[in-house]
């Protein structure tokens, strides 16, 4: 059996500020980076346990360079660096059994989840697709879906994991804490994390049965509400968008991989337009 595994960081035990998982800090986040990785190698230990054989990991936060190596089996394949053409679901493929996603998020505008954001917070505030408002979890879980891979589990905060249990029944949802604003959580220690993420891989294995890939139905229509009008100018410049307003753009194809791929495109144009001029 082999596992895909999507690692994220806001939503890992304990962090509750941006300088826990911004590399340029030199304090907290060398400290957080390692219960990062911890959580990742709670997950895999679990899933092994359940008898994973092969295990895939996608470094997922930020720069995509965040895992420590020394923390991890040794026997594990890692996507890592920036810029990925499928960023945080790169090196998904057919073959894989199921999918964890650890350390996640909410979505942008979620007042109940720490750090709540998608993809880019300086750049998108909302987004949605066939009307349902979607979270990194949710974009990137109809990713795998077009492979055929099914979501296993996911970790992070209570309003993130409940969120994605509502789309997605079948996933063992593990919460490692509860968000208290946006800058605020009631946590578990970072090892009490790690046993209940064990845990939660090992159920979930043993509930693969019941795990159905998550799929848009086709056409797809992608709708995005930047978070400032500039950030729309520049996206509106790529074909296939259309302007709906000050600050929202609508993409529709025929699939949801051309839809993933112009949501990615579109982040990083619309990020231009917060560099100064």
């Amino acid at each position: 059996m082999k596992l895909y595994v999507s690692a994220d960081m806001e939503g890992t035990a304990g962090v509750s500020s941006w300088r826990q998982v911004d590399p340029n800090d030199t304090h907290e986040y060398p400290l957080y980076r390692r219960y990062m990785t911890r959580e990742v190698r709670a997950a895999i230990d679990g899933a092994r346990a359940a008898g994973v054989a092969d295990v895939t990991i996608n470094d997922s936060h930020w720069d995509k360079r965040n895992l420590l190596w020394d923390e991890l089996p040794n026997d594990v394949r890692m996507i890592t660096g920036t810029p990925k053409p499928l960023s945080m679901v790169q090196g998904i493929a057919s073959d894989f059994s199921g999918a964890f996603f650890t350390g996640y998020h909410g979505m942008a505008g979620d007042a109940d989840a720490v750090l709540s954001h998608t993809y880019s917070p300086e750049t998108i505030y909302n987004i949605s697709v066939n009307g349902v408002p979607c979270s990194e979890a949710l974009l990137n879980a109809a990713m795998l879906g077009i492979y055929g891979v099914p979501l296993l589990m996911i970790t992070g905060d209570r309003a993130t994991v409940e969120a994605t249990k509502k789309q997605l029944p079948w996933v063992t949802a593990v919460v490692v804490k509860e968000s208290i604003g946006y800058n605020a959580v009631n946590t578990l220690t970072p090892a009490a994390a790690c046993d209940a993420i064990r845990v939660g891989a090992q159920n979930a294995l043993r509930r693969i049965a019941e795990a159905k890939p998550f799929t848009f139905e086709p056409p797809v229509e992608l709708i995005i509400e930047t978070a400032r009008v500039e950030n729309a100018d520049f996206i509106e410049l790529m074909p296939g968008f259309e302007r709906l307003g000050g600050r929202t753009v609508r993409y529709v194809a025929s699939e949801y991989s051309a839809i993933f791929r112009a949501f990615l495109v579109a982040t990083r144009l619309g990020g231009a337009a917060n560099v100064p001029s």
